[in-house]
């Protein structure tokens, strides 16, 4: 048996499958985030800890006899965040997370340096692993003096785990110190944001093991034998291994709390001047690009929030089809956005609002602007020479007909709906596991799923959407220079 854990922004998933890939049950739970100011976005790293114990106590409870067989355990997480540990591997201050803005000045002066993007591949990103720990250095100088270890999220559950400090390299191609095209750690790119190497984790592929869980935790998990901790993933890597995108020109769109559109790669192929991500897929010799929106289903959350409805209600206030787009445009900027912009100022809006406009109203629009920065995405990876001519649909936003329909008619590609895809990154994680364990290829275990639907663009609305969507770029335009006075 296999263990998957993908440590998502909002809780952690785990979930139990055989050598056959065969899930055998699941169990998740929620994690707290805090916003202490504006464009601060923190989770305390003890409470991955109680999570993890928490899901496992679930998955045992659930089928013991299975989990008892269990051999290896594979790591999928959010990117980007800092978690720094000091000498002794003691938690130094709250991990700054991905979606966090603190850092928009020191990102934009490590982003101008000499070879930093040709090192790292990628525009250095207010969100990435880099300028938050030169926040960190300018604003609290007595933490940053008692670092001994970065590790992003995934890997500081690894360490409590594993007790080792290692990372994999598509996690640690988001953190601007990592040359991409080498898949190693960069001393230029390390003494840019004034950090060493021995900082650092050590490196291994996604499938290689990644450490041995420890002694006391197969005790107390009712473990016989040894279980190998694979390398693991990023969340976006994972969820490509989940779904089988690891040959090149294979990709998905997935609505989770973050936008993303990804192709997988058999080559590096750099373009940070379109915003467009570049990084180390979770098997080797292998790369992603990605366009990366900040806000997707957390627009819905967002918007649920504000109008005191649950989404899914508001959701199933929309019917199954389009009819063709809202009169009300949304900008999806709620917490700045990366691609195409790397803007972390500018902010959300609605344009057009009316007397009469209803929550129904305003879900539709929501969910046309993340289809539209969706599709700004898309124009960025075709730039680069990217043009995916099909692509799965994943996450929680995929669950809405509605909000398919919009996508897929916006970016005028089909969308085909996998089964199993709500596993996404877990599944990944775990497919890692048997890799590792058994040494196995990832071609034979990280097969495509079975298609379950596919979604076909609207060809009588393109063009009222590619109109709605030109309007959407004006209103970008016009917009994000107020934002920055």
């Amino acid at each position: 048996m296999y263990l998957g854990l993908d440590l998502g922004t909002s809780g952690l998933r785990g979930i139990l499958i055989d050598d056959a890939g065969r899930v055998l049950c699941d169990a998740e739970t929620s994690i707290p985030t805090s916003t202490p100011k504006p464009g601060w976005s923190e989770q305390n790293p003890l409470d991955w800890i109680n999570a993890c114990k928490e899901v496992v106590s679930s998955l045992r409870a659930l089928d013991e006899t299975a989990f008892s067989k269990l051999r290896g355990i594979g790591l999928s997480g959010h990117m980007h965040g800092a978690t720094l540990l000091g000498s002794d591997g003691a938690v130094l201050r709250p991990c700054i997370l991905w979606n966090d803005t603190r850092s928009a000045d020191q990102a934009r002066i490590l982003d101008q340096m000499p070879e930093m993007r040709a090192i790292s591949g990628n525009i250095v990103f207010p969100g990435f692993t880099a300028p938050k720990l030169e926040w960190v250095r300018a604003q609290e100088p007595d933490v940053f003096s008692k670092i001994a270890k970065v590790l992003l999220p995934k890997d500081y559950l690894r360490f409590w785990l594993t007790g080792e400090y290692i990372s994999d390299m598509s996690d640690s191609a988001g953190t601007s110190w990592f040359d991409v095209g080498r898949r190693q750690w960069s001393d230029a790119a390390l003494a840019m944001g004034h950090m060493r190497v021995e900082q650092m984790p050590s490196l291994i592929e996604g499938t290689d093991p990644g450490g041995d869980l420890k002694a006391d935790l197969r005790r107390e998990w009712g473990l016989s034998g040894p279980v190998v901790v694979a390398g693991g993933a990023g969340d976006n890597a994972a969820a490509a291994c989940g779904i089988g995108s690891i040959q090149d020109g294979a990709g998905f769109v997935s609505l989770g709390t973050s936008g993303v559109l990804l192709v997988a790669r058999d080559a590096c192929a750099p373009a940070p001047e379109t915003a467009v991500h570049c990084f180390c897929h979770a098997i080797p010799d292998t790369w992603i690009q990605m366009g990366v929106i900040l806000s997707a289903t957390n627009s819905m959350n967002w918007l649920s929030r504000n109008l005191g409805q649950p989404v899914d209600k508001l959701a199933s206030a929309l019917s199954d089809s389009v009819t063709g787009p809202s009169e009300i445009t949304f900008l999806p900027y709620l917490s700045g956005e990366r691609t195409p912009h790397n803007d972390s100022r500018v902010r959300g809006a609605f344009m057009g609002l009316d007397v009469s406009s209803a929550p129904a109203d305003l879900t539709q629009s929501v969910m046309e602007g993340v289809a539209f920065a969706m599709r700004d995405c898309l124009e960025a990876l075709k730039s680069t020479g990217t043009s995916p001519q099909n692509l799965m649909a994943v996450g929680g936003g995929a669950r809405s007909r509605f909000w398919l329909e919009t996508l897929a008619t916006v970016l005028q590609v089909p969308l085909n709906l996998p089964k199993g895809s709500e596993f996404g990154a877990a599944m990944g994680a775990a497919r890692l596991a048997i890799c590792a364990v058994n040494n196995a290829e990832p071609a034979e275990v990280m097969l495509p799923p079975e298609i379950e639907d596919r979604i076909e663009p609207r060809s009588d609305l393109i063009d009222a959407y590619e109109i709605e969507y030109g309007r959407y770029r004006q209103f970008y335009a016009a917009l994000a220079p107020l934002a920055a006075t």
